[in-house]
């Protein structure tokens, strides 16, 4: 059991990264939004007065606990702890996927902006009404999916002060997953063969952006089994285009080595849509796979299996440019 009241079930193959020092910062449990879909999660406050720079941090895609926990690796907490030890305060919370895993299931009408806004838009008012916080600096930080989802977060009404995009996707999903599984079939056949074939992947693209989708196409039809009602908000939802309407600061990181998301696909389109614009700021990380692990060489699935830390350069430019 943690501090913080959650269990930690990896905590003796996970250990604090050498850039988090514990005895900077405190950790409290809260309950982040309400109703039956409301979800524990955690604040990270740096000691002393303030006040603090903050962020609410969005996981990626899946059901993700707060940690962003994968096999001995916590991305989520890495940051979390990291940017802690240096003077930024952090909330991050189980995705209601992960929390309500069986009763997202028995909503079929489940979407992937409820999947984000609503408990991260809870999330920045918990941070706005902690004493030590300046009102005026509370960003937000989603990794993946959640950097995606980020630009609508802000765009809902929270009061934001900037987005932080960690290898957030501008290509559609269902493409990408067609381009992850090419990919696959060539340096790990071993995990494309647990995949769908990329035919049948490309079938289940095209049947997304076909003008037939409807809210009842059956699941069965479509990428992850995931049903149309969450295929029809993921189409009509244009991330680049959302994020060039908001008038505020925003950095966007991308790991060179990432397959699963690309720097010349995603990271791309957010450059295009984006350009000429003097508070937006873009940098990529040559060693970095995409959970912001340093390493040498292709990418591979097997990877993720081995312990790992956020890459400290990562967190060092995240926290300059949060207290900037």
């Amino acid at each position: 059991m943690t501090s913080d009241g959650s269990v930690d079930t990896d905590l003796e193959a996970w250990q604090p990264p050498e850039y988090a020092d514990p005895g900077l910062f405190d950790e409290h449990g809260v309950t982040v939004g309400s109703g039956a879909f409301a979800v524990p999660g955690t604040v990270t406050v740096p000691h002393g007065e303030g006040p603090h720079p903050a962020a609410v941090v969005l996981a990626g895609g899946g059901p993700f606990d707060r940690d962003g926990t994968a096999g001995p690796n916590k991305n989520l907490k890495d940051i979390a702890w990291g940017l802690a030890s240096r003077g930024v305060t952090v909330l991050r919370f189980d995705k209601v996927t992960h929390a309500h895993r069986e009763q997202i299931a028995a909503t079929p009408g489940f979407t992937p902006t409820e999947e984000y806004v609503p408990h991260a838009v809870a999330g920045i008012e918990i941070l706005r009404g902690l004493s030590t916080v300046d009102d005026y600096r509370v960003f937000v930080i989603g990794h993946s999916m959640g950097g995606k989802f980020a630009p609508r977060v802000a765009a809902a009404g929270a009061e934001v002060a900037g987005l932080v995009v960690l290898a957030g996707d501008t290509v559609p999903l269902q493409w990408s997953m067609v381009r992850v599984i090419e990919h696959l079939t060539k340096i790990d056949p071993a995990t494309a063969a647990l995949l769908p074939t990329v035919e049948t992947a490309t079938e289940q693209a095209e049947l997304v952006d076909s003008p037939d989708l409807s809210p009842a196409t059956p699941a069965a039809k479509l990428p992850f089994g995931m049903p149309a009602p969450y295929w029809l908000d993921m189409r009509a939802y244009d991330p680049v285009a959302v994020a060039a309407t908001l008038d505020m600061p925003m950095l966007f990181l991308h790991g060179e080595r990432d397959y699963q998301l690309t720097v010349d696909g995603d990271l791309a389109g957010w450059r295009a849509g984006l350009a000429g614009r003097t508070d937006v700021t873009f940098r990529t990380y040559a060693a970095d796979d995409h959970m912001f692990f340093p390493g040498t060489g292709p990418s591979m699935p097997e990877d993720y299996t081995q312990p790992h830390h956020v890459d400290p350069e990562v967190i060092t430019d995240i926290a300059d440019w949060l207290r900037t």
